[in-house]
This record gives C-alpha cells, sequence and structure tokens, in this order.
C-alpha cells in the first residue's frame, strides 16, 4: 500500500496510510485493519476518519450505459484527531462486509471486471481529503460456491462480470444494486441459449439464486429472456445439487418457445450428488479470453483501480 499525502495541510502536511490485516474476505465478514496518519512538520487537527467500501457500478440511461464508482457502506471510526508534528498515530477499524457486496475473486484470482475497495477519507476543516484506496478481495460464501462449481461441472464457460444498478423484482435488497456474472451455455444449449446471467443476493439466513437466460430466436420463434428464481438458507445450499437444479432449469428454457418466461424454483434442495469436477477457477481461466489464467493478481487490483479516480463522485 502506499501513503498519501493530505492535500488540505499543503507541503509538509501530514500523509495517510491504510493497512489492512487482509485483503480477504467473505459477505458478512468483518474486515480489519489500521488507518496510520503520519504528521508533518507541523501540528494537525483532522475532524473526522472516514472509511467507505467502493465498487464500480454500471447505470444505463436509456440505450446508453455509464460507468461510475458507487459507495455502498461508510464508517466514521474516530472523530477529533490531533496529530503532532512528525508524530505516527494508528487508529485500528473494523469494517463491516454487507451481504450483498460483489464477489471479486474465484478460484484464486480476481474476477475479470469486478472491484470492490476500502477508501479512506479525512475530513478537516469540513472539507473531505480522500486518502487511500485499498482493494479487497471478496471471495464467495460456501453457499455461493456450491452454485458457482455446479456451472463448472456442467461445462458453463465465464464471459463476463459486473455490477448493474437497479434492483430485482420479488427479491429483498439492502443494496441499490447487484452483480451479474455472465456465462456461455454448455455445448448442448448453445444452440437455444446465448448466454446465462447469475446474480446472488444473500443476507444472515438465506441466499437467493437469480438466473437469466438470453434465448436465441429461431425461424419460427422470437428470442426472449427466461429467468429462473432458487431461495434457500445457506445450510440447504450447501447440500443442493444445484448441478441437477441447473440443467433442469436449462433444459426446460431450451424445450420453451420464443418471448418472457417465469421459471420459479422455491427452497428446491437434495443431496450431495457430484459436488467434484471443475470449481469456479476452471470456469473463469476457460473463459473466451482466459483472464485469469496465469496473471498475477496483485497487477490486476492495480490495474483495475487505476481510473476509479476518473469519477470522482459516489
Amino acid at each position: 500500500m502506499f501513503k498519501r499525502m493530505l492535500s488540505a495541510f499543503g507541503v509538509g502536511g501530514p500523509s495517510v496510510d491504510t493497512v489492512l490485516d487482509s485483503p480477504h474476505a467473505t459477505p458478512g465478514q468483518v474486515v480489519t485493519g489500521q488507518v496510520r496518519i503520519q504528521g508533518g512538520s507541523a501540528d494537525a487537527e483532522i475532524g473526522q476518519v472516514v472509511l467507505s467500501l467502493v465498487t464500480r457500478v454500471e447505470v444505463e440511461r436509456g440505450d446508453h450505459e455509464y460507468g461510475g464508482v458507487s459507495e455502498f457502506l461508510r464508517v466514521v471510526v474516530q472523530q477529533g484527531v490531533r496529530v503532532g508534528a512528525g508524530q505516527l498515530v494508528a487508529i485500528p477499524f473494523q469494517l463491516p462486509i454487507p451481504w450483498e457486496t460483489p464477489i471479486t475473486a474465484v478460484g484464486g484470482g480476481q474476477l475479470p471486471g469486478m472491484t470492490v475497495g476500502v477508501r479512506t477519507e479525512l475530513v478537516i476543516a469540513g472539507a473531505p481529503d480522500k486518502g487511500d484506496l485499498d482493494p479487497v478481495l471478496v471471495h464467495p460464501l460456501p453457499s455461493q460456491d456450491a452454485v458457482l462449481n455446479a456451472f463448472g461441472q456442467l461445462g458453463f464457460s465465464f464471459r463476463s462480470a459486473d455490477v448493474e444498478a437497479g434492483r430485482l423484482h420479488g427479491v429483498p435488497q439492502e443494496l441499490g444494486f447487484y452483480q451479474e456474472i455472465e456465462f456461455f451455455p454448455p455445448a448442448q444449449f448453445a444452440g437455444a441459449v446465448q448466454q446465462v446471467e447469475l446474480t446472488f443476493v444473500a443476507n444472515p439466513h438465506e441466499l437467493f439464486v437469480i438466473l437469466e437466460a438470453d434465448k436465441r430466436g429461431g425461424m419460427f420463434s422470437s428470442g426472449g429472456d427466461a429467468f429462473g428464481h432458487f431461495r434457500v438458507s445457506h445450510q440447504e445450499s450447501e447440500g443442493t445439487d444445484w448441478a441437477s437444479a441447473i440443467n433442469g432449469w436449462l433444459a426446460q428454457v431450451a424445450q420453451r418457445g420464443g418471448g418472457m418466461h417465469g421459471y420459479d424454483q422455491h427452497g428446491h434442495h437434495g443431496g450431495h450428488h457430484g459436488r467434484g469436477g471443475m470449481g469456479m477457477g476452471t470456469v473463469v481461466a476457460a473463459g473466451a479470453a482466459g483472464l485469469v489464467g496465469g496473471m498475477v493478481v496483485g497487477e490486476m487490483m492495480d490495474d483495475a483501480f487505476e481510473d476509479f479516480g476518473d469519477f470522482g463522485g459516489e
């Protein structure tokens, strides 16, 4: 990580460096660390030390899509901090990771296109001074991993991932966005389905799994979207035969004509059938561009955060 000079104090002012105890997390966990403020050539008064979680979100307006940075958690970790000249002030913190935080790391590498970071902000004389930005690798919960592994077993290949602004019909959400992980379908369904999008919405007690298939149009049918909706407890998800559930849903989608179809599956759970096979890391690495395979995670994170500053606001 790096130290960032606080511009409000000019040359010789204090600098800030936020250090995470670990960059790895899962939804519902707590990230811990320290905000370290190094005093400059003169004493300084800092009104508030604020930490926030941010991610890149796509916003659709008409036929256009815009990318921006969304702050989805904001915590004041300390107020009224006096930093003496040359003094090091270390402020420990605990930052809860919301259950709906997008997944950014799978199979030992970063999920292409996904970034979540801890942003440090010091409020000085009423004005914010944005300092450190530290990436967090958000790994799937075991309940989510069970679903992702099934995609690997069935032969899906990773296409892309992003976070969309908005809310899903009939699904309780705390945050104003949701993640979409897009896959190319297995070979046996490629003639009927162009792609399948997977969305997780989690809370402390249960997991919503939303599937959307983009159907191809045929000579006698139009294309369209078909939806699948599963709602299970985290424990049930880990025991569900997701490969059978997803394959069954996709088979129904492929057999139907075009247009908008809904397929709502609540509380589907079964045995531990077929939990081996390819993991999510294999799915991602086998994507059209093979974006994760052989890359250094640290370099990818640096690139992902390079243009966060371009958007400037929430």
